[in-house]
């Protein structure tokens, strides 16, 4: 397969993979794939460690990094005379109390107001430039940019060393105003995908966005496990793809158990767009949290991002715990990101051959299409 994206960054595969576990980004890289490690769970530590890892697994091929820097986050995260748990209302944290004790989650919770702090402010562009600093010093083929048009402090380091900007987009306006902020290839992710996603449709969204934007580059994303959808996205006009969640249910992922098989017994229908986990929109498994949190008549509704991710994370971490011990009311709870292909999901295989299961369908695909323009 050769498309411009292929032979702008040295990949046999079209196929980029989104995770945040080292262990899928290495073996995708090392089977002809682009995978692309997030980077929101890591200080800039910790990140030099993870990619230090896999440059002495990749060989030297091309991988990627992803931050997050939303468009607009709570002023409070913008503060640091302040710690960002001060900033969480009481009626929230109180809520949470009371979804542990009406679920019976037994695991007790963990102080996090330094790791908050922290962890927070990651989503700033000032936070997200630490981290791409760290990336740009490792054999990164590419930076994407999760939410909002990338910094142009992030830009112009990408450029300086000649590394790509990727931007994940939802609509065509997003898609015009990524490039003007200086992307180089532009993800248009419909709403199927998992985490956060846009209204709009992934059939309708790429060939929009590829019109948009011509001559730079598209990545189709959502709804994309297979390679049939993968033919379908590159007949949309897209120079290949950028899939999430197909790579949580395999060996590699560190998903955890208890959430791993939710995805492998769920449906399509099993998912929602929700504000529960992070303060924005954001598809995943729905679950008692979700439900809780969207329509329970207790809730006080989500918080902005950080505050909202810093109340989820630090509750998910007891909630996981609970879950892996066989907790019921913790199993209700317990979810993750994942998208609407959480239905395809059936097996649990290595990363290496989604890879190439993927590759090898597609190509069915594309010769099945070449017989019908034959008649």
């Amino acid at each position: 397969m050769r498309t411009t994206i292929c032979e702008r960054l040295g990949i046999e595969f079209p196929l980029f993979a989104f995770s945040h576990c080292r262990d899928v980004v290495a073996a995708v890289t090392n089977a002809g794939g682009f995978g692309v490690l997030g980077a929101i769970a890591y200080s800039p530590d910790q990140l030099d460690t993870e990619l230090t890892w896999l440059d002495e697994r990749v060989g030297g091929r091309p991988y990627g990094v992803d931050v997050l820097v939303p468009g607009k986050i709570d002023p409070s995260a913008l503060d640091r005379r302040t710690h960002l748990l001060e900033a969480v209302p009481d009626r929230h944290r109180d809520f949470v109390t009371h979804l542990m004790t009406k679920y019976g989650v037994s695991a007790p919770g963990q102080p996090m107001t330094a790791v908050a702090d922290e962890f927070g402010r990651r989503v700033t562009a000032a936070g997200a430039t630490g981290l791409i600093d760290v990336a740009l010093k490792h054999r990164v083929g590419l930076i994407a940019s999760a939410l909002g048009p990338p910094p142009p402090e992030m830009v112009s380091r990408a450029r300086e060393a000649g590394v790509p900007v990727a931007a994940l987009v939802g609509t065509v306006e997003h898609a015009r105003r990524q490039v003007e902020a200086g992307a180089d290839l532009i993800v248009a992710q419909g709403t199927e995908a998992g985490g956060h996603t846009g209204d709009v449709s992934t059939m309708v969204l790429v060939p929009q966005v590829v019109d948009a934007v011509a001559p730079v580059p598209v990545l189709a994303a959502g709804g994309i496990a297979s390679g049939r959808q993968m033919a379908a996205a590159m007949a949309l006009g897209a120079e290949g793809v950028w899939c999430g969640s197909v790579w949580l249910t395999t060996e590699e992922a560190e998903t955890a158990p208890a959430v791993k098989a939710k995805f492998l017994a769920a449906s399509s229908l099993d998912t929602v767009r929700s504000r529960s986990r992070t303060g924005k929109p954001a598809r995943q498994l729905r679950s008692a949290w979700t439900e809780e949190w969207d329509s329970g008549p207790e809730s006080p509704g989500a918080l902005g991002m950080p505050l909202q991710m810093l109340l989820a994370e630090g509750a998910m971490a007891r909630i996981g715990a609970a879950a892996e011990k066989g907790e019921p009311g913790a199993v209700e709870l317990v979810n993750y990101f994942v998208g609407q292909v959480v239905g395809q999901l059936d097996q649990v295989k290595p990363a290496r051959d989604v890879v190439y299961d993927m590759i090898a369908e597609f190509g069915d695909a594309v010769e099945r299409l070449r017989r019908l323009s034959d008649g």
